[in-house]
């Protein structure tokens, strides 16, 4: 029956605290500290049982917080709910937030038609009236758009999303609470080595879960561009692009109309994109580990590529971190799940994002691309 190494680890530095208002708070019952590079609003709870006084007047909704482990800060936000219950035998405070996701997802964009428009002035023009002023893009090279019409009711998030979209890129917040525009890094080395052996020799899991699933599987897809048709007949586009997965060793076809698309190239983009974001939900790997920080005391972070050794999986490959949660219960101490996906197949294409649908020239007969090769 495997064992896991029980390997002393240093409570301080794995001690979570909240800086609101210039003042830290510490010491909970327990936590839970939420981190993904897809799912935007990385989300934080904390809860202290018999909490002396009354609150600080500082910690009120709305309100500014850091949040720290042994001294490095892993998210900026806000507190979202204040939770206060006092009962026979009972009294308890709970707080949750958000990281600076929170007030995108919430809010709706300004308003505002720009021409000739780079990404950091999109960007900047959505996030910044909301209280975002530290940005940073991660990209060789992006795209001026020839026009961006925000429209009254559009969420500031989809805004910001659809316009990394189309430059190929994604958007999330780093600790520090900068903004980032950007994708994943695949030549970073490895920083742990997770270790699953059968006799228990060098184990550090506390479990390891493998989920492999066929239900988003695809063995191709059709991305459909403009006014489709099978021919140019009669003035009709044929726009086509398909992707093909041979890992899918079964007939599982998926077509996609995609007005957006007004070239064969854009389908073929947009149709790899689909077919790998279909790769992705193929394998999970979900890690719970003691302590917030690799064996070289790094904290846990997404975007991190991370070594696999399971014996009873099979498994000796590299995996992308792509959500990590830091969590605190009276029973189980303190831990993190690790949520790891397949090496370099997440994957960013430029997809441009329009109100109003365009007829194209007709473009060229359809193309097949094999992700196997790429």
């Amino acid at each position: 029956m495997p064992t896991v190494d029980k390997s002393v680890v240093n409570p301080d530095q794995d001690k979570v605290s909240l800086l609101i208002g210039g003042r830290v708070h510490s010491d909970w019952a327990t936590y839970d500290v939420d981190s993904h590079l897809i799912t935007p609003g990385d989300a934080w709870r904390v809860e202290l049982a018999h909490p002396a006084g009354v609150l600080p007047a500082e910690v009120v909704e709305g309100a500014g917080v850091e949040l720290r482990i042994g001294g490095e800060t892993v998210l900026v936000g806000t507190i979202d709910d204040i939770d206060e219950e006092v009962a026979k035998g009972r009294d308890t405070l709970v707080m949750t937030g958000r990281d600076g996701a929170g007030i995108l997802l919430a809010c709706s964009a300004p308003v505002f038609v720009a021409k000739q428009a780079t990404l950091e002035q999109v960007i900047a023009n959505v996030v910044r009236p909301l209280g975002i002023t530290k940005i940073k893009i991660n990209a060789d090279k992006t795209y001026t758009n020839e026009k961006v019409n925000v429209e009254p009711g559009d969420r500031a998030w989809n805004v910001l999303a659809h316009a990394a979209e189309a430059n190929g890129l994604w958007p999330w917040f780093a600790p520090d609470g900068t903004l980032i525009v950007g994708g994943p890094d695949y030549t970073t080395p490895p920083v742990a080595t997770l270790i699953m052996r059968l006799n228990g020799k060098g184990n550090n899991v506390l479990s390891l879960k493998r989920v492999r699933s066929m239900a988003e599987r695809y063995s191709e897809v059709t991305v459909l561009g403009q006014t489709h048709g099978t021919s140019h007949e009669h003035g009709k586009n044929g726009i086509k692009g398909t992707a093909k997965d041979p890992a899918v060793t079964v007939y599982r076809p998926l077509v996609v109309v995609d007005h957006e698309c007004e070239s064969v190239a854009m389908a073929i983009s947009r149709a790899r994109k689909l077919l790998m974001d279909s790769r992705l939900h193929g394998i999970t790997l979900t890690a719970k580990v003691r302590g917030h920080r690799t064996s070289d005391g790094v904290l846990w972070k997404p975007g991190q590529r991370i070594h696999v050794i399971s014996e009873p999986h099979g498994i000796d490959a590299v995996f992308f971190l792509i959500g990590r949660r830091f969590s605190k219960s009276r029973t189980g101490g303190t831990c993190t799940v690790l949520t790891l996906k397949e090496d370099r197949v997440w994957t960013l294409d430029a997809h441009a994002h329009k109100r109003r649908h365009r007829r194209g020239k007709n473009q060229g007969p359809e193309d097949i691309l094999d992700v196997g090769k790429g």
